[in-house]
């Protein structure tokens, strides 16, 4: 198996979160990937991805990924269902850090218990 081969998951989770500039060449088996994220989030996605496949020090993948918009951890439309608790359970595996999205979105939520599907909220930098 080759090291695209076995890396394929990290490609099309690449491909799905449009990664800009991508560009996958593999040399003497090291895959070597590059691009551009929107955010932290999608980086860390990849990144969770690649040590899901190779560990927590692969040997066989060198990436280096740039992040577009470092001013926010990422960007979230909210769904039908979601609250601010589920949304920061999330993103930072904590529903009591709900009061921080709240406040970085306080130009357009006035309480925190009123959301809408379809608005698009900041998930601040932690």
């Amino acid at each position: 198996m080759t090291a695209k081969e076995k890396y394929q998951p990290v490609l099309d989770l690449g491909e799905s979160l449009h990664v800009k500039d991508g560009n996958v060449t593999e040399e003497n088996g090291v895959l070597k990937v590059k691009g551009t994220t929107k955010t932290q989030y999608e980086k860390n996605l990849l990144w969770d991805k690649i040590k899901e496949i190779g560990g927590q020090n692969p040997t066989d993948i060198q990436a280096n990924i740039i992040v577009e918009d470092t001013s926010v951890y990422h960007r979230h439309t909210v769904k039908s269902g979601e609250t601010l608790g589920k949304i920061a359970k999330h993103y930072y595996g904590n529903a009591s850090k709900y009061n921080d999205i709240f406040k970085a979105n306080s130009n357009i939520l006035k309480n925190p218990d009123l959301i809408y599907p379809g608005q698009e909220l900041v998930i601040p930098n932690l």
